[in-house]
């Protein structure tokens, strides 16, 4: 099989993009308030990705989305300035959120985004049994992206998305040495929905690896 995915150097990383549409300044001011935070900043999507999902959210008209893990809300706020009528947030840190809740407000999309601090299981548990989503983004701790993708996807509209990150975890999805937790968590779940025939899948290679699920 013929295999031409380009390696994606630092210096392509940048031209990539330079020659794409460019983040709204708000975005880019969040970008450098994280990256301000010290070793935690890498929990942060990739500003690739950023553009991805509201490129996305707005290609598909998207108008409710479902947000697992949104730590200082860069993915959240992209999604909000692709379209998104309504994004329900799920995080455990009222800490890091609170910086979310800043850009939100003065981007003026504090009112169709709802926030919820607690356990995402807790809170996936609590939704109205009627509150389905076109869109589910999952970036939250790895161990538990199989019950987060279970219960995502019974909220999921048919033929709705759910894109998942980390899903190439640096390479280390191919390393058998390393037995962590969060490793191996990562490859069961790949390797899980790669067989599931409810859905179709594929593992796009930016950021981290970000995977895209479509529900049948």
């Amino acid at each position: 099989m013929s295999r031409k995915t380009l390696p994606l150097t630092p210096e392509l990383a940048a031209y990539l993009l330079d020659h794409s549409s460019p983040l709204p300044l708000l975005a880019m001011r969040l970008i450098g308030e994280t990256a301000a935070m010290g070793r935690v900043a890498g929990m942060q999507i990739s500003p690739e990705q950023g553009l991805f999902l509201k490129l996305i959210v707005a290609l598909t008209g998207t108008r409710r989305v479902l947000e697992i893990g949104t730590f200082t809300g860069f993915s959240s706020l992209m999604m909000a300035y692709g379209g998104a009528e309504e994004v329900v947030c799920l995080d455990i840190s009222e800490e890091f959120t609170s910086v979310a809740r800043r850009y939100w407000a003065e981007a003026a999309f504090d009112h169709l985004i709802d926030l919820r601090i607690g356990p995402a299981v807790d809170s996936l548990t609590n939704l109205g049994k009627d509150k389905v989503f076109d869109f589910v983004f999952i970036d939250a701790d790895k161990e538990n992206y199989p019950t987060y993708f279970e219960m995502s996807l019974d909220r999921l509209e048919p033929g709705g998305l759910i894109a998942v990150d980390n899903t190439l975890w640096s390479g280390r999805v191919l390393d058998p040495s390393d037995r962590s937790a969060d490793t191996v968590a990562i490859r069961a779940f790949n390797e899980a929905v790669a067989r599931d025939d409810r859905v179709e899948t594929l593992i796009l290679p930016i950021g981290d690896g970000l995977t895209l699920i479509r529900r049948r």
